[in-house]
């Protein structure tokens, strides 16, 4: 079954551009195109798409706006484009539900492999940009808090939260089998208990509640 991708960018060029790689690929169907987050909010409410492709700055509604409509709608996943890697918007777009984000300068087979990723049900957590960004909101966040908000973790088994402060690091499901002398299936399987005691919708928001909580501090190894 193919992978269903809405793509939207009020840049016409960058929309068709993107849509002809995804096109080309034997797993990847384009559904529909969109120039403003109207558009994209319309165009997931009628073709129902595993992957939303989503511009940060656009008329109408912008991306981030969008983001929170589908996020909450939807289970349609979520991938922020962005001309900037440290664009204030890709802050809020984490917290409104996306999976994650791509510059759009982003390489032919990076797009590929992130839409496949974002359709698997994981997301762009890898880049140590996105780590970076999370870190950074999370300062902001506690910063301004008044007064600071409690996030518990007691529900969480140790072993699931060390899970959850390697994800938080930023390592891949095979990396923490290997540092926890476990099986990728068994790390599979804490991840979706993390997610599910959490209530989070991905392993981006495992990320910030990880620094929301303190378990994580910006800067820890």
């Amino acid at each position: 079954m193919s992978i269903r991708v809405v793509v939207a960018d009020d840049q016409e060029l960058v929309r068709s551009g993107f849509s002809m790689i995804l096109e080309a690929q034997p797993d990847i169907e384009v559904v529909a195109e969109a120039g403003d987050g109207v558009e994209a909010v319309a165009a997931v409410q009628r073709h129902t798409p595993d992957v939303l492709l989503l511009d940060i700055r656009m008329p109408r509604m912008d991306g981030l706006e969008a983001a929170r409509l589908v996020c909450a709608q939807s289970g349609c996943r979520v991938v922020m484009l962005t001309t900037f890697d440290l664009d204030e918007y890709v802050y809020e777009a984490l917290y409104a539900g996306a999976s994650g984000f791509l510059l759009k300068d982003v390489r032919r087979d990076d797009l590929v492999h992130a839409v496949r990723v974002v359709a698997a049900g994981d997301s762009l957590l890898a880049p140590s940009v996105t780590r970076r960004l999370v870190a950074d909101i999370i300062q902001r966040r506690r910063a301004e808090a008044s007064p600071p908000s409690t996030v518990r973790l007691d529900v969480l088994t140790a072993r699931e939260e060390e899970t959850l402060r390697l994800l938080a690091r930023g390592l891949s499901n095979a990396e923490i089998a290997t540092t926890l002398f476990v099986s990728e299936h068994t790390v599979k399987t804490h991840v979706s208990n993390v997610l599910g005691k959490l209530g989070l919708r991905d392993r981006v928001q495992a990320v910030i509640r990880a620094y929301e909580s303190g378990l994580v501090t910006p800067g820890s190894n």
